[in-house]
Formats: structure tokens, C-alpha cells, sequence
């Protein structure tokens, strides 16, 4: 009996065994390749939920875990771009050397919750500040104006400009800064000291035509999509506003990532006849600033010093697809960077900043450099695949 036990026992184990050790059909292997002679810190990585799910046996992404060659995991982010609450897409950030190619290793494991240390990227919609829309990451902040500003007995503000915060700290402020309402004074986390008004600010965007910028009020609702740890993704719907006789809507979509000094805007816009869309995207003009354009590599940028030279410097830039470049100008106390919008396509450019108190910018040469690097990078994307180990 203890013999036919014996023989039973392993039988069961075997059987058990397949089911419960690691599989080739339940691991993945991502590869990215740096083409370019550039360092690319905190190069965001995105894989397509339906090059995964089905491979990997799960229906959750929150349940793939990434692990470098190193063997260090990586912390991840899901995000449902559609709302239909299914995950589309697996994000996750690396840093790579001049022409690197780095793979990495997709299983599945425990439920992935990220800790509130752990987000880099955040927004909200600000009702209590007269409807701000407020978003940052561990290196920038900013704000837009909702509809309640406008009739704000205070200080009331028409105006669909992208305002600043400067920060000093990696960690997420605009909570914290909302709640005690004193980020007009650095406190030792940096502050509110640029004042976009009625401009484009640092980054905000209009129709361009007949040789005049037309611009639309202040946001009347907003959508978040993705909220961190990673990528904060949410949209502004702009009421229609008339341009040179038409009207025209837009929906402005904003993403920014963790360890980056520029957003990713994309304007879909609805117009009431029009097929071509020609729209320039703008950089206040403060006393002070210098500008550069550089129209091959469709980029500008500017440096100016804050507070009247008080609060430091500060660098605000725009980048964008060069074969979509049109031309570069001055209007309305902005400089511009007019360009196409693609039939059927968003209007699309990167707009950011850097201050000289962040550590990150030393001076408006090292602002200049890090702004045709990424411009740079947006124009050669890394080259990503997924295939089974």
C-alpha cells in the first residue's frame, strides 16, 4: 500500500506541476532601441494591451509585472484611453544610453496598486479656484481657466492661456499649495510667479488665419483620462468662438509624463464648413525675453527673468513635427509658431518650461540644448517590440 502511495503521490504531482510553474506562453520580452547618439532619461514606453492579455492569460494589465534585465521591476501604469473601463494600454519608463537597446521581461503576478509616493504625475479639475484645471509632474506644473474665472468679482480673467508653477521639489505640490493658498510666495517648494493674463502664456494655442490669431474663452468642462503614477492624460472642451467670420470648437487633449519639462497638446477641433486648419501655438512676450527659433528643427523658445529678475529665470518652449511647420511670428504680445493640422488629424505640438532654480537649467543655453535634444527625440521615437521568450 505505502509503494502504491508512493506512485499516486507523483502522479498528482506531475499532473499538478504544468498548471503551476511558468509557461513560454505566459511571458513576454519587450525590446527598445535607442537610434539616437542622445541620452533618453525617463523615455516613456507604451505596449498595446492587445499584443498582452491574450498571451499572458490575464484580463487585468494591473497584473503584468516588468522587470529589467537587472532583474529591478518597474513600476507600471494602465490606462483606458476610451472609458469603457478596459485598460488599452501598459506604460512603464526607462533610461537608456546613447543607442541602447534595453529588453525587458513581462509576467503575471500579484495586482500592481501604486503607493501615493509613487506618483510623479497628477490633475484635477479646481473647482474651488474658480475652476482651474491644475496638472503636474515631479519636474513642472500648470494650470488652465474654467469658466467660473471669467465672472470672478476679484480678479476676473477671459482667457484660455497655459499658466506656470515653478517647483524646486520632486514631489507633487498642487494640492498642497491649493490648500494653504500662498504659491504666490516661495516657500521653499518654488511658487506661481509668471502671469500669463490674456497671452498664450507658456504654450497655449489659437486659430491662425488672415494674419490674425484668434483664441477662445475659458474651458467650460474637462475629462481626466489617465491620472498617474506615470502619465496624467485629461481633455478641455472649448466652447465655439468665431474665427474671421466661421465658428469653430475644440476639444485641447494634454499628457504629460514623469520626468519630463514638456506636455504633448493635441486640439481636435470641429468647424462649421471648414476643411484646412491653420493654428499657431505661442509664447508670451515679457519684458526682458529673448527668443530663438530654430524653423528646420520647428522649435522656439525663450528665456526671461521673473518678478522683475527676483524669482529667477525662466524658459518656456514649443516643439513640434517640422513637416508641419509653416512660419514663426509675433501677435498680440506672443511669439508664435504657426503650423497645419493634418485633415482629420489633432493639431499637435509640445509646449513646456524649465526654471534656473529647479536645478535642472543653469542658464538659458542649457534650456536651449535640452529643447532641440527632445525635439530630437519626439522626431525619432524609440523602436519598440514585443515577442514571446
Amino acid at each position: 500500500m505505502n509503494r502504491i502511495a508512493f506512485f499516486l503521490t507523483i502522479a498528482l504531482i506531475c499532473l499538478l506541476l504544468p498548471a503551476g510553474s511558468p509557461s513560454k506562453e505566459r511571458s513576454l520580452t519587450a525590446t527598445a532601441r535607442n537610434k539616437l547618439d542622445l541620452a533618453r532619461p525617463a523615455e516613456t514606453i507604451v505596449l498595446a494591451a492587445k499584443d498582452l492579455l491574450q498571451v499572458l492569460k490575464t484580463d487585468d494589465l494591473r497584473k503584468i509585472h516588468v522587470k529589467e534585465e537587472s532583474g529591478r521591476e518597474l513600476l507600471i501604469q494602465a490606462i483606458d484611453m476610451n472609458g469603457d473601463s478596459v485598460s488599452d494600454e501598459l506604460i512603464f519608463q526607462a533610461d537608456f544610453k546613447p543607442r541602447e537597446i534595453k529588453s525587458f521581461s513581462l509576467a503575471v503576478g500579484a495586482k500592481q496598486i501604486p503607493s501615493k509616493d509613487q506618483f510623479k504625475a497628477y490633475g484635477r479639475f479646481v473647482r474651488e479656484r474658480y475652476d482651474d484645471f491644475a496638472w503636474e509632474n515631479d519636474r513642472i506644473a500648470h494650470r488652465m481657466y474654467g469658466t467660473a474665472l471669467e465672472t470672478w468679482e476679484k480678479e476676473p480673467l477671459t482667457s484660455s492661456a497655459v499658466d506656470v508653477w515653478c517647483k524646486r521639489v520632486r514631489q507633487l505640490v498642487i494640492n498642497d499649495w491649493y490648500m494653504v493658498d500662498n504659491y504666490h510666495e516661495d516657500m521653499g517648494e518654488g511658487g506661481d510667479f509668471y502671469s500669463a493674463g490674456k497671452s498664450r502664456g507658456c504654450g497655449g494655442s489659437g486659430i491662425w488665419e488672415a494674419g490674425k490669431l484668434f483664441v477662445s474663452r475659458n474651458f467650460t468642462n474637462s475629462k481626466v483620462i489617465a491620472n498617474g503614477p506615470i502619465r496624467i492624460v485629461f481633455e478641455l472642451t472649448y466652447a465655439p468662438w468665431d474665427v474671421n467670420g466661421s465658428k469653430i470648437s475644440e476639444v485641447k487633449r494634454v499628457t504629460l509624463d514623469a520626468g519630463q519639462n514638456m506636455d504633448r497638446f493635441e486640439s481636435f477641433y470641429k468647424t462649421d464648413g471648414k476643411s484646412d486648419i491653420t493654428y499657431a501655438a505661442g509664447i508670451k512676450k515679457n519684458a526682458g525675453s529673448t527668443v530663438v527659433v530654430d524653423k528646420k528643427a520647428a522649435w522656439l523658445r525663450t528665456w526671461e527673468p521673473l518678478r522683475p529678475g527676483t524669482a529667477g529665470n525662466l524658459g518656456c518652449g514649443i516643439s513640434l513635427d517640422p513637416a508641419l511647420l509653416i512660419d514663426s511670428t509675433e501677435a498680440d504680445g506672443n511669439y508664435l509658431i504657426i503650423a497645419r493640422a493634418p485633415s482629420g488629424r489633432p493639431a499637435t505640438y509640445y509646449a513646456g518650461f524649465g526654471w534656473d532654480k529647479s536645478g535642472d537649467f543653469p542658464n538659458a543655453a542649457a534650456w536651449e540644448a535640452y529643447l532641440a535634444q527632445f525635439a530630437q527625440r519626439t522626431n525619432s521615437p524609440l523602436e519598440v517590440s514585443v515577442s514571446s521568450k
